[in-house]
């Protein structure tokens, strides 16, 4: 499927996630770095890719978003039996691969149950449409060598942390490994979320330096033990107000600067009016394109 193939296993072929020898990360395109869409404000981060044109958390969908020309790309990482870091969001496989049908003795198909060659073998496009059929789950150490290729940035979110003990650390060994704990990434193109309080705490505490977001709308009052350990404060839109960004812009996060807003999913021109009027510092969303046009309008 074009350059969406480039770093998929091939069906059946077991996965190596073994890391790479050190060497500085090899860049293809040009970086873009936080700076860069500090102009572009609010920013714009394609969710799982830009998944309405793509099937979600695939390399295809991370394409897509590079070529509308987005930045920031998000995703969802979970852990496979054997311990390997994959990027897809439900914790179980049912919905956005062929899993029924190549495991139909497997059931509940839970992400945990599997290990990364299993995962490998899998249709992770066909449920989008025909012709992503053949797209497979990406480990993120082929994830973030595609952003690398790209020139993409990351907002990587940790998905149910409570199901995987250790997620945390296996997390960041992988984004050691292929450079992004590096300066240039921890400064500008990498952030860590999770609905998971204890599990941003722990991304803090393991690495102090990388910048952390909690998704959610913690109260008002409850801000301040948040803004310990979390620089974003991301919350879905529905039910968000220009007070509530006011008063987490009030605060400082743990690298001193002001505690950023970007909620989520924010599909539609309006939504995207609405909270850009509320002083968000940046959207998540499946459609960058028409989040971008509605904004720059």
């Amino acid at each position: 499927m074009g350059a969406g193939t480039l770093l998929m296993s091939n069906p059946g072929t077991p996965v190596t996630d073994a890391p790479p020898a050190r060497h500085p990360v090899r860049q293809i395109a040009p970086v873009r770095t936080a700076a860069d869409a500090a102009a572009d404000h609010p920013r714009v981060y394609a969710h799982r890719g830009a998944s309405a044109y793509a099937p979600e958390n695939t390399l295809t969908a991370v394409d897509k978003a590079d070529a509308l020309g987005f930045t920031w790309v998000e995703n969802d990482v979970q852990l496979t039996r054997d311990g390997v870091v994959v990027v897809i969001h439900d914790t179980d496989l049912r919905r956005t691969t062929n899993a029924e049908e190549v495991f139909p003795d497997r059931a509940p198909w839970a992400v945990k149950d599997f290990t990364a060659a299993e995962i490998s073998r899998l249709d992770a496009g066909g449920w989008f449409g025909p012709a992503y059929a053949g797209s497979r789950v990406p480990t993120l150490r082929q994830y973030l060598k595609r952003l690398g290729h790209n020139g993409q940035n990351l907002l990587l979110e940790i998905k149910s942390p409570e199901s995987y003990p250790g997620i945390e650390r296996a997390t960041l060994r992988v984004l050691d490994e292929e450079g992004w704990l590096d300066r240039s990434h921890v400064q500008g193109r990498l952030v860590i979320q999770s609905f998971g309080a204890d599990s941003v705490r722990t991304v803090h505490s393991l690495r102090p330096d990388v910048v952390t977001g909690f998704l959610g709308a913690p109260a008002v009052s409850e801000l301040p033990a948040y803004a310990a350990f979390a620089d974003q404060i991301n919350p879905s839109y529905a039910g968000l107000t220009g007070g509530y960004v006011k008063a987490a812009h009030a605060l400082k996060g743990p690298h001193g600067k002001t505690l950023q807003v970007n909620p989520w999913t924010v599909n539609d021109a309006a939504a995207a009016r609405r909270v850009q009027d509320m002083g968000v510092d940046g959207i998540i969303t499946n459609t960058p394109d028409v989040v971008r046009a509605a904004t720059r309008g």
